[in-house]
Parts: structure tokens; sequence; C-alpha cells
């Protein structure tokens, strides 16, 4: 008998130009582990092997395809926002903050530039072989985070940590 884990993909969103905050949502769409694999395992394998500036591109290429199948411009990746994105992502990852949108407010001013709206959301998940894709569809089906990929912006930035056993965080910032 194959013993087999699953993990659940746990999301959070946050939009500044409404003031309205929805609460994090588990995924209901559970994608098993690999097979035949030990759990302790495969989080030495994942925590080595995580390439999260080739997950980041991911996250950007896939949140832009939807918006021009939207009808909608294409976000610009901005480096100061990437920056801000990733340093929130390492806090959850280290535990110096909890998931979600700790110190939002003071992130975005951070990072520098005039804006008039803004926005992010979180995600975390662990187990899966794509978790860029994972990160993505969750936030593609909850309410808040698509109010967000949907949004009048025009300047995003994502960063990602991973944990020493393979979990890893996702931010993406949105301005206009």
């Amino acid at each position: 008998m194959i013993k087999t884990t699953i993990y659940t993909v746990i999301l959070g969103t946050i939009v500044l130009s409404s003031g309205a905050i929805a609460t994090p949502v588990k995924n209901p769409n559970f994608t098993p582990m690999l097979s035949n694999v030990s759990r302790a395992t495969f989080k030495m394998a994942a925590s080595s092997i995580i390439n999260t500036a080739a997950l980041e591109q991911s996250v950007f290429i896939q949140i832009n395809n939807y918006r021009t199948s939207q009808g909608l411009p294409a976000l610009t990746r901005n480096a100061a926002i990437d920056n801000q994105a990733r340093i929130h992502s390492q806090d959850m990852a280290n535990g110096k903050v909890p998931f979600g949108h700790t110190g939002f407010s003071e992130r975005i001013q951070a990072i520098g530039i005039s804006y008039t709206a803004a926005g992010e959301n979180v995600a975390y998940n662990q187990g899966y072989s794509d978790p860029a894709t994972i990160a993505v569809q969750g936030w593609l089906k909850s309410p808040g985070h698509l109010a967000n990929i949907k949004g009048n912006y025009d300047k995003t930035g994502i960063g990602l940590a991973a944990t020493s056993t393979g979990k890893v965080y996702f931010t993406q910032i949105f301005l206009r």
C-alpha cells in the first residue's frame, strides 16, 4: 500500500484602495505528494531544488496571461516591488510575521513609488510539483484574489521564499 500525504494551499488577499480585506481560505483542490518517497526525503529534496526566481517568473507570466485573456493590459514587473514581496515572503517563511498581510502599509511605503491604489495576494503551499501554478489557480478561484489580479493596476512585484521543509510562500503586490 502506498502512503500519500496531502497538503492544502492557504491563500490570503488584501486590497488597500477599497479597504476590503478578504480572509484566508483553504483550497479544496488537494493534490497528493509524490508517492514512494518518504516525507523526510521529499522535504530535504524540495528545499534544495526549489528555484524561487523561476517560480516568480512563472507566477508573473500566468497572471499576465490571464489578464490579457480577459482583455486587460499586462502588468509591468518592478524590481523595487519584487524586493518588498520577497522580504515579506521570507519573513513569513522564517516565522518573523504570521502568514497574511502584517505590515502591508509599511511594505507599500518602503517600495518608494508613488501610487494611487495597492493590493496584495499571498499564498503558501507544500508538496506540489508546480507550486506556482497551484498558487495562481487558487487565487483565480478566490473572489478577493481575483479582484486584485483583474484590478486597475499597472505594476507588480512577486516574491517567493521556501523553507527547509519545502513550504513555499508567495507574495504578489499590485500598484497603480
